[in-house]
């Protein structure tokens, strides 16, 4: 049987274990404070490391750099990656994001855009005073003007108060239509989902601008036979601009 260990023992076992504590507590704060203070582990300002050619953040907007604003000019120990990813995460058009330590003196940022898919009307639309723009992505996300041209069709029946579900879920209809019309879609300039039933688009044909109801199936197979019989319908009811598609026996003229 193991013997107990005796008082000056356990004595001493215990002001050893306590000592190593000590001292790996102090070693573990000197550490620490060599991470915080020492200069070679300070993050600087994009363009200034003493390193040629490199920056110390890969930075692709100044938005993105705007969140690492307070983080410049100390050590990168003390950077919260997971608070800076958060906070990445809410600028306009970052879908996704990855923030990454390099030691000694780096942060790696990487970002995923949002992918515009259609255009979105916000506020009240008249003849007289047109809505503002802005786009939408596949997530039914809301986003801001951009510089860059976009060829992509103004999406109805999606509004800015809608919830994010109810967005998105209307936002894929529409893609669904445009994936079934395949190349067909490139000449659509309005797609209409207010009826998820009854899904309308309008696209100019043949020197006319039209509307075609296409309810909400076989898409590609209605909207040929609008191409194939257009012209024979045009001849008959020469100002019809809405069609109605939703048998495919038949097109009726509504307007």
């Amino acid at each position: 049987m193991a013997r107990a260990l005796t008082t000056p023992r356990w004595i001493a076992w215990t002001v050893a274990s306590a000592l190593l504590l000590i001292a790996s507590l102090y070693a573990f704060h000197r550490l620490e404070q060599f991470l915080i203070r020492d200069a070679r582990f300070t993050l600087n300002l994009p363009g200034t490391s003493e390193e040629s050619g490199s920056e110390s953040l890969a930075i692709s907007a100044r938005a993105i750099q705007a969140v690492f604003a307070e983080d410049f000019g100390r050590s990168v120990y003390l950077i919260p990656i997971g608070d800076r990813r958060a906070s990445l995460l809410t600028v306009d058009w970052i879908k996704d994001a990855s923030v990454a330590r390099f030691w000694p003196n780096r942060i790696v940022v990487g970002v995923n855009e949002r992918k515009p898919v259609a255009f979105v009307t916000l506020g009240s639309e008249s003849a007289t005073e047109p809505g503002r723009r802005a786009l939408i992505d596949d997530d039914g996300v809301i986003l801001p003007a951009s510089q860059d041209r976009f060829m992509l069709p103004l999406l109805l029946g999606v509004s800015v108060s809608d919830a994010l579900p109810a967005r998105r879920q209307r936002v894929q209809r529409m893609l669904g239509l445009v994936k079934d019309l395949g190349n067909a879609s490139r000449a659509v300039s309005e797609v209409d989902v207010s009826d998820p039933d009854n899904l309308k688009i309008s696209e100019p044909f043949d020197g006319h601008v039209v509307t075609l109801l296409l309810g909400d199936r076989n898409f590609a197979l209605r909207h040929q036979n609008f191409v194939s019989y257009y012209a024979e319908i045009r001849r008959k009811l020469p100002n019809s601009s809405v069609l109605d598609l939703r048998l495919e026996d038949r097109i009726t003229v509504v307007k």
